[in-house]
């Protein structure tokens, strides 16, 4: 605890090499000494091929040039070997970059023998490993992590605490109470943290100077200033109140009598043992797998940058002059950027938000001829597929459809996700056009379930009165049929999983390996260590933790894995208490169940998260497993999706917000008591919402007040009817309607080994080196109901700011970059929120062309290449002999 005003920049370097981290004082004189007599003397011109062949900034490359300076040839040689061994087939990993240590490295033996004569790229190559050892090796994070650290900085204050226990509280409340609105209200952790920073500012100002001592330990009051650490712990704080617990599903449909009509499920008891379980259970696991997700470099986090460049604009107060575009010097600061474009996009998206709508679905071809079947489908943007419409949208929010913005995540995910999406496209339109599996009586891009008569499916004509499949009636009724690009989805959704493990297996076992053997070096005996004559531990660490943020974490405290087991050990037992202690119909065996399917996906989605921005949920995966172990059980199979897909998803949630909390060098066991309290606090506080609303008069009904129609909560209770009533043997097993879906397993699987293999074959060739296997199956995940007007505008954002703004104005786009999606995210969910309790919230609407054009013809009810006179059906093509069907 900080306990007074003062604050110092402070380079923190414990002695020796191997734990020092870089810049020390030392590397401080010798850059300045570079400064005045290195650089100054360098041309240029060879100072900016330096800059390009190194991907730095000329800041990063003067920092580099005085750490250099200590580097030996031997242990240059030794680092890049690792680096090719770790990077090589790093997507991220400059390539350029990447080329020149192959190259040093092939020349090995020369160089050697005849270092004088090898001086060039001794010397580029010295600068690289110190920038690998003293800074990040990537770009994208030296633009926005500082490499410096000050342990004295204010952290885990009575300020912090307070202002992010408030927002823990206001997140939890009113993302609980909104969620069942529809359009639902949501208040983002960026938003939290934007609206933090004048509360702690104020606390700075205007909290008098007061010490005290509370548990043995001083606290101040107010301990200074508001630092960059208590923001973000605040932040962290929000990030974690903000989810809300998953079970909630369970108990709404549990409870309402349209639903299941369950009165034990009223229960706080349950309600809460069933929370508290599947909120805390991932924590586990997050912290089991740090040293695979969290602790190595390669692993950046795309969306923790974003968080942390708004941290910084807000908290920064040195500015450079940066060159830029239009052959200008860009002097101005990151705070006043981000407030210029803050406000920007909070003017600017009240226009497709509110007023001209047409900028948001901007289907122009089709607005020629809305009635136009073929010129709907191609160009349509809400019932099409948008595949051939150059110009679909000036919204920005819906490049943000995902939560994968452009400007966020490598170029390489936006191109392999866009190709993906446009690859499955055009087989969804053969697929449609052709009537395959009679998907041409549907809505060609709609992700609802449809009956014979090409009706949404009314599940409540397949069940009896306890919601459990009643086969009778389900036979004097109809399948469930799936629209054409809801049928690629789910084959996208059984390739990803299988792509997963084996794009893992061939491109990431080294990785897996360092951490297996660093968890190894952390629980072994002591007198297992190997150690020299004078007692000093001589084990080597791995090129992966020797990164310089890992070295200043080694200054706090960690905290102990037995901390995080404890945790999801009382977590797996209240899940055994809410399940078993009730009758829910539903084997105990569930948590465990979650736990196993989790421990298989956890570090290869953890490390694809990382490293491209882009999350493979487990949700159809769960829902697959669940509804065919237990099927026409659906209640037991909602229970098997929640522990199967909520254990992952948290866990790498978390593994976000410790990667922030490590790049933000704020200590461990501050990061995890924050977690934790405000887990706790959401989870009492969403049940508590719960409770009062399923007794809100006409919930979750046409006729509800506010617009609490539930949209999530009925789509939740169909899925639960359908794959756990009905059950997915119906639907995918061998004699099923969609059974060539299941190929989507092998296909997966078979992908990334002919990606592997062409990367053997062709090692150095950039282009391929960009592929992503995972990534093209995630762009199929997009369709239904997402058409390509929604993924391919960020195409050219994601071109103009990571390839042709990067690569010649590094420094310019290092400095604003982030901090301009940081402003536009914030500026969207401010204004929206401003919309939606004023003007939306009185029911204000303006009728205009601009507003009612995209909701014309084809684009306002969906059409259909083949239709059904009133009475008329389709029929089952499958053996239903095998699989009884109406």
């Amino acid at each position: 605890m900080a306990t007074t005003r003062d604050e110092k920049a402070v380079n923190i370097t414990p002695a020796g090499r191997d734990q020092a981290p870089a810049p020390s004082a030392k590397y401080d004189e010798k850059a300045d000494e570079i400064h005045e007599i290195g650089i100054d003397r360098m041309d240029s011109e060879e100072a900016q091929v330096l800059e390009g062949h190194l991907d730095v900034t000329e800041e990063d490359l003067l920092q580099a040039k005085a750490a250099a300076e200590t580097l030996s040839l031997e242990e240059v040689f030794k680092l890049m070997k690792s680096v090719v061994s770790m990077h090589g087939r790093d997507p991220n990993f400059p390539h350029v970059v990447l080329e020149k240590i192959q190259e040093f490295l092939a020349n090995e033996q020369n160089i050697r023998s005849n270092p004088e004569k090898h001086h060039d790229i001794i010397s580029e190559m010295k600068i690289e490993a110190a920038l690998i050892q003293s800074n990040s090796p990537y770009a994208e994070v030296r633009a926005v992590v500082d490499n410096t650290d000050d342990p004295s900085t204010p952290c885990s204050t009575i300020r912090s605490w307070t202002i992010g226990i408030l927002f823990s509280v206001i997140l939890a409340f009113v993302n609980q109470l909104f969620s069942v609105r529809q359009p639902s209200i949501s208040i983002e952790s960026n938003v939290a943290q934007l609206l933090a920073f004048p509360l702690g500012k104020a606390w700075e100002l205007w909290m008098p100077y007061y010490e005290f001592t509370l548990f043995g330990t001083k606290h101040n009051l107010n301990p200074g200033r508001f630092s960059k650490k208590e923001h973000m712990l605040i932040a962290i704080m929000a990030n974690t109140a903000k989810s809300l617990p998953y079970t909630q599903y369970i108990v709404w449909t549990q409870v309402l009598p349209q639903y299941f009509n369950q009165p034990y499920a009223n229960s706080f008891a349950y309600q809460i043992l069933i929370a508290l379980s599947t909120n805390f259970i991932g924590y586990g696991l997050a912290g089991i797998t740090r040293r695979f997700i969290v602790y190595p470099s390669y692993c950046v986090w795309p969306a923790s940058l974003v968080t942390i460049a708004l941290n910084s604009a807000l908290h920064h107060e040195e500015n450079h002059t940066v060159p830029g575009p239009f052959r200008r010097l860009y002097s101005m600061s990151r705070f006043k950027f981000f407030m210029w474009a803050f406000g920007a996009m909070f003017v600017y998206f009240w226009f497709p938000n509110y007023l001209f709508e047409a900028l948001t679905f901007f289907s122009w071809m089709q607005w020629i001829a809305p009635n136009n079947l073929n010129l709907s489908i191609l160009t349509g943007f809400q019932n099409g597929t948008g595949m051939f419409n150059p110009f679909p949208t000036f919204d920005w929010n819906v490049l943000l459809f995902d939560s994968v913005d452009p400007l966020m995540v490598p170029a390489f995910t936006t191109f392999n996700k866009t190709f993906g999406m446009a690859f499955f496209g055009f087989i969804i339109l053969g697929i449609w056009y052709t009537n395959v599996w009679n998907t041409g009586y549907l809505p060609i891009n709609s992700n609802r379930v449809f009956d014979h008569y090409g009706n949404l499916y009314k599940v409540s004509r397949a069940i009896d009165e306890k919601g459990m499949f009643d086969e009778a009636k389900y036979m004097d009724y109809s399948a469930a049929y799936l629209s054409a690009a809801n049928t690629i989805v789910y084959f996208a959704f059984f390739a990803i999983y299988a792509a997963t493990i084996s794009h893992i297996i061939l491109f990431h076992r080294a990785e897996i390996a360092i951490g297996f053997r660093n968890i190894w070096k952390s629980v072994k005996p002591k007198r297992w260590i190997k150690r020299s004559a004078t007692g000093e531990n001589v084990e080597e660490e791995d090129v992966g933790y020797k990164d310089v943020h890992n070295r200043l974490m080694a200054v706090y405290p960690e905290v102990s894995e037995l901390w995080y087991l404890g945790c999801l050990v009382i977590a797996m037992a209240l899940g055994f208490a809410g399940v078993a202690a009730w009758p829910t119909y539903t084997t105990a065996g569930v948590v465990p169940y979650g736990l196993f399917l989790a421990i298989i996906f956890v570090i290869p989605i953890g490390i694809i998260k990382a490293m491209t921005g882009i999350e493979v949920t487990l949700n159809v995966l769960a829902e697959f497993i669940g509804g065919a172990w237990v099927e026409g059980n659906a209640l037991a199979m909602n229970f098997f999706k929640s522990f199967g897909y909520v254990t992952c998803a948290h866990a790498i949630s978390f593994a976000n917000d410790l990667k922030l909390a490590h790049y933000i060098k704020i200590p461990p066991r501050h990061t995890f008591t924050a977690q934790m309290v405000a887990t706790l606090i959401s989870t009492f506080i969403c049940t508590g919402v719960l409770n009062f609303q399923v007794n809100i008069e006409n919930i979750c009904q046409t006729n509800a007040p506010m617009r609490f129609f539930c949209p999530g909560i009925n789509t939740f209770f169909t899925a639960a009817v359908l794959w756990g009533t009905i059950g997915p043997v119906k639907v995918f097993g061998i004699h099923g309607q969609y059974k060539w879906l299941l190929l989507g397993f092998p296909i997966g699987l078979c992908i990334p080994v002919i990606f592997w293999l062409v990367i053997r074959k062709f090692p150095r060739n950039k282009f391929i080196r960009q592929f992503h296997p995972v990534a093209l199956f995630y762009g199929a995940l997009n369709w239904a109901p997402y058409s390509m007007s929604y993924c391919w505008p960020a195409v050219p954002i994601a071109w103009l700011s990571w390839i042709y703004v990067r690569n010649r104005y590094l420094a310019f786009w290092s400095k604003y970059n982030f901090v301009l999606s940081a402003a536009f995210s914030a500026g969207i969910a401010l204004s929206g929120i401003v919309m939606l309790f004023s003007v939306q919230w009185a029911r204000v609407s303006v009728e205009w062309w601009g507003n009612t054009q995209p909701y014309k013809g084809c684009e306002e009810t969906a059409c259909t290449i083949k239709t059904l006179s009133e009475g008329e059906r389709f029929y089952p093509w499958w053996d239903a002999n095998k699989v009884p069907a109406p």
